[in-house]
């Protein structure tokens, strides 16, 4: 039976002159990869846009340890990923389909229609909302199996619209989850070749001999993945750089304290950069709730990676009450925020910044991660200040709409007139100037 000692965990205290700077230290993280990464990256990039497929093919053969002559020998026929959704068990085909159907069902509540009005004078004023044309999905493959990210990015680009949602995925050593490719043809993916890394990445942004340049690439990946996004960013868009998982759990102190321990954990096994936080104005239920952490943790299956998670980035803090307990979580902005109390309805209106609120003591993360049906790709690092989770607007375009009538460009031009001169277009008055009814008359 392990005890308190065999793993450690930050207690912090809101009321304390230091916590400021703790908890600083606490969530400091680095989203920039090293200047060695950076290179590496940068060097696949400029190969893989000068010399196309053969430096994809290159590169996945070294990195994945593949014997790949050509994209072709990389590219996986549409009837495989029907054969692995044959292949997978009952029950696994059945979660998928739950799963998707309720992440469609809700997405489908997103979908922005295009609009427009009148005015009195004729003039039509609007927006045209259409769909991306092309999208690309980055999935981590080999051992590392998300059918649940699969879902989350594909079915969102779906019900946006999208024409074709081509989906990259690497296989090292030719190994492929089933579940992966049995979430992408549920899902309605398009494409899928077995390429991973930067080269995968740079194909997507830049196109190559066999694949057509996208409009935008979601999905996560390691640091080269990460790294690659953010230096192609511009020339396509991205859906974000993600950092580690995290959770922050507010509780009264009347649930199971099994409860949370297993809530925080479900975050800690993630990596050892996840960060779980449970904030609470009793003193009693942060020991009760670190004494079950220690009883549970070492039956975790990934138990050595949520101890480092929880000893580098982990945290008790004590908080005088709700309010102030809400004060903490809004500056922590963060990825999934667990309301565990017994009214979480009244702390709702003061949430300011989290990606996602899960709310009462039966609602644990967990649920949004696989099938509640709210996107599980979040806004991580304190990002939810000014992001939000992705969506089907996230694979729409807006464009606006501007018709004049004889008599609103009249009105329009005499305004745009005056604004432009007072800036020295004179080109741009002019143009506004022919407008106006009394140039026409003489």
């Amino acid at each position: 039976m392990a005890d308190a000692n065999d793993f450690s965990i930050a207690r912090l205290n809101a009321t304390q002159a230091d916590f400021d700077a703790r908890l600083d230290a606490l969530l400091a993280w680095d989203s920039v990869s090293d200047a060695g990464v950076t290179q590496v990256v940068a060097e696949i990039l400029q190969a893989v846009k000068s010399r196309g497929d053969d430096a994809v093919v290159e590169y996945t053969n070294r990195l994945d340890r593949r014997q790949a002559s050509s994209m072709a020998e990389l590219t996986l026929a549409p009837e495989l990923l029907q054969q692995a959704l044959e292949d997978i068990s009952p029950e696994q085909r059945q979660a998928l389909e739950v799963a998707a159907e309720r992440v469609r069902r809700y997405h489908e509540r997103q979908h922005q229609a295009s609009w427009r009005y009148t005015e009195a004078d004729g003039t039509v004023l609007g927006q045209q909302i259409t769909a991306m044309e092309r999208v690309g999905l980055y999935v981590p493959g080999g051992k590392a199996s998300y059918p649940s990210s699969v879902l989350m990015n594909a079915i969102p680009a779906k019900v946006a619209g999208v024409d074709e949602l081509i989906m990259v995925v690497p296989a090292p050593d030719g190994e492929l989850s089933s579940m992966v490719l049995a979430a992408a043809a549920i899902a309605g993916v398009d494409r899928v070749v077995t390429i991973g890394g930067a080269q995968a990445v740079a194909a997507l942004a830049f196109g190559t001999e066999s694949i057509p340049k996208v409009d935008k690439i979601v999905g996560p990946g390691n640091i080269y993945v990460a790294t690659a996004k953010r230096a192609v960013y511009g020339q396509v868009d991205i859906d974000m750089i993600a950092g580690p998982s995290e959770i922050l759990v507010i509780c009264d102190g009347q649930t199971d304290p099994e409860w949370i321990a297993m809530d925080l954990f479900s975050q800690a096994e993630h990596d050892e950069q996840a960060q779980s936080i449970l904030v609470s104005p009793d003193a009693d239920f942060l020991v009760q709730v670190e004494q079950a952490m220690a009883r549970l943790l070492p039956d975790l299956q990934r138990s050595k990676i949520a101890r480092e998670s929880l000893a580098k980035r982990g945290a008790l803090i004590k908080v005088v009450d709700m309010d102030q307990a809400l004060v903490v979580s809004n500056r922590i902005a963060p990825e999934h925020l667990e309301l565990s109390v017994a009214d979480p309805e009244s702390l709702l209106p003061k949430v300011r910044h989290a990606g996602a609120i899960f709310m009462g003591r039966y609602t644990p993360e967990a649920l949004g991660d696989y099938c509640a049906g709210p996107n599980h790709v979040l806004p991580t690092s304190g990002t939810a200040r000014f992001s939000s989770p992705l969506g089907v607007y996230d694979f729409q375009k807006r464009s606006s709409i501007i018709m004049c009538s004889p008599q609103g460009a009249d009105v329009l031009a005499r305004t745009a007139s005056v604004l432009a001169r007072s800036e020295d277009l004179e080109a741009h008055a002019r143009s506004a100037e022919l407008r106006m009814l009394e140039s026409k008359q003489d």
